[in-house]
């Protein structure tokens, strides 16, 4: 019997349809494979799921439910086959596929966590830019660019809707893109191009007071480039107003600027210099 080749569009409700019926009639997680990735080889099939469902019944805590639904944004190798893998075992009985202690469980568990973390990432990096004033009720009044490593953008923009009270805004990506109309938030799967062209070019008129500050701020002499890494990956600098300053800083940081705890056009202005190390 070969590979039985499936499509959920990223999907998952659809990929939940699709194994509810597979697991009804027991095939096995060797037997079937979701997206092109993982169905490139000799063995795949044009084997079709059976219209009816199969006799095998069973019940799946409602906790598994939740964390498939949260490991299903992770953007990966057998995204979608890893789900079913762990839904297997666990509607046969073997609950530590959903631990962090078993090695399938281990994996479910940290695109989880990678996927908790570009959230939060979507939520500390987005930087909303204003359109100008009279721009058009047609219009978003604030735009964001954000290039996110999993497909967390639906959820994770609600975080906004809160903090942005009544206004209208955007957020575009290379994927997808969302759009609160004052009312609703509505999502878009695939990205008009408008609004990537919106986002990726409008000009804020702030910037130059933005960089000042930041480069103003900014101390040399606490600096620990792992850690920043941590915190603010570098690859989200390119999309950041003050990332195209943040080499220039480490490098001057490096180069001796940390003995004074200062940046360059800092420490040359007059007053009184602050060593590091002092309280």
């Amino acid at each position: 019997m070969g590979v039985i080749s499936l499509e959920c569009d990223n999907l998952f409700a659809t990929w939940r349809d699709q194994a509810r019926w597979l697991l009804s009639h027991q095939v096995d997680p060797s037997q079937v494979s979701w997206g092109e990735a993982e169905v490139a080889d000799l063995f795949a099939t044009d084997q079709s799921i059976p219209e009816a469902p199969g006799p095998f019944q069973t019940r799946v805590p409602k906790a598994l439910l939740e964390l498939l639904e949260s490991a299903a944004c992770y953007h990966g190798d057998q995204r979608w086959s890893l789900l079913y893998e762990v839904l297997w075992r666990v509607s046969h009985g073997d609950r530590t596929a959903m631990l962090a202690g078993d090695k399938l469980g281990s994996e479910l568990q940290r695109r989880i966590k990678q996927v908790s973390r570009e959230a939060h990432h979507l939520h500390a990096f987005v930087r909303f830019i204003a359109l100008p004033a009279g721009a058009g009720p047609e219009l978003p009044e604030y735009v964001a660019w954000h290039e996110p490593a999993h497909d967390i953008l639906k959820s994770a923009s609600q975080h906004f809707i809160g903090r942005m009270g009544r206004h209208r805004w955007m957020i575009a990506t290379p994927l997808d893109g969302v759009y609160y109309d004052g009312e609703q938030l509505i999502h878009q799967r695939e990205c008009p191009e408008a609004w990537r062209q919106l986002a990726q070019n409008v000009e804020d008129p702030h910037s130059a007071m933005w960089l000042t500050y930041y480069s103003h701020i900014f101390n040399p002499a606490r600096l620990n480039p792992k850690v920043m890494e941590g915190h603010l990956p570098s690859r989200f600098w390119k999309n950041l107003p003050e990332g195209k300053l943040i080499p220039g800083l480490i490098s001057e940081a490096r180069t001796g600027k940390q003995k004074d705890g200062q940046a360059r056009l800092i420490g040359t202005k007059p007053g009184k210099r602050i060593l590091s190390g002092q309280g």
